[in-house]
């Protein structure tokens, strides 16, 4: 049968507490960081005196609304937050045994489901973000950034089966530049946008037998009226009818 020995040792605005199992010492510390006369931290130590998480109470109130938990060394793994106070973690931060960060996951409309998803490679921006729109449990945006945090690339699905059916490219100064559509459910895209501009349509192409080439031309002008149509009628990589 374990035995287990509890004490408390008062120092200044420090409290210590001391558990002694079969397995060893934990030590939990809770400090008054900003000396108002509440404690405000506390910090869980391991039998070998390694943190094993930190829990604060940031805005006074008597609750933890951050909690920081560690590797039972110096690197912590993974945060949960309260970002809005109201009692419930609403944003989830992994990392990497180095520290980095490298997931974050928040319920960002604060409705008690999280919906969405930041991935880190080594930057401080993210590299990908995933949105769950329609708060079924599986992402329906995917949004790509570059190093430098721009935009280069969005995904949707439309058809709320997981997986994308639109895929959106965007230029150096994050302008819309094209569009691709999988407009049969067959995860290929068989329709094409072209803008340019502050997103003014200049060309639609077509793949309308899903053989993979394009057999359909639109132009049309800065005005957005159409202006020409191209048909390669049988199919064989060649115009051989122009409407105007």
């Amino acid at each position: 049968m374990n035995v287990f020995i509890l004490f408390a040792i008062r120092t200044f605005s420090i409290t210590l507490f001391f558990f002694l199992s079969s397995s060893g010492f934990a030590e939990v510390h809770q400090l008054d960081t900003n000396f108002d006369g509440k404690m405000d931290q506390w910090q869980t130590m391991n039998g070998d005196g390694k943190i094993e998480k930190i829990e604060y109470d940031k805005n006074g109130n008597g609750t933890i609304d951050q909690r920081d938990i560690y590797n039972g060394g110096d690197a912590i793994i993974k945060a949960e937050m309260d970002r809005n106070q109201d009692g419930e973690m609403d944003q989830f931060q992994f990392y990497k045994e180095n520290g980095k960060l490298l997931r974050v996951q928040k319920d960002s409309k604060f409705s008690g489901k999280f919906d969405l998803t930041e991935y880190y490679d080594s930057g401080k921006t993210p590299s990908k973000i995933e949105l769950d729109v329609n708060h079924n449990g599986v992402a329906d945006i995917w949004q790509y950034f570059d190093g430098n945090g721009k935009l280069i690339r969005v995904e949707r699905d439309r058809s709320n089966n997981g997986l994308p059916d639109v895929w959106e490219y965007y230029g150096p100064d994050e302008s819309f530049d094209s569009a691709a559509f999988d407009t049969t459910g067959d995860q290929k895209p068989d329709q094409w946008q072209y803008f340019e501009g502050n997103k003014v349509l200049k060309g639609i192409e077509y793949d309308t037998n899903r053989d993979g080439d394009v057999d359909r031309w639109e132009y049309y002008k800065p005005s957005g009226k159409l202006d020409r149509i191209e048909l390669d009628q049988n199919f064989d990589g060649k115009v051989d009818l122009i409407t105007k």
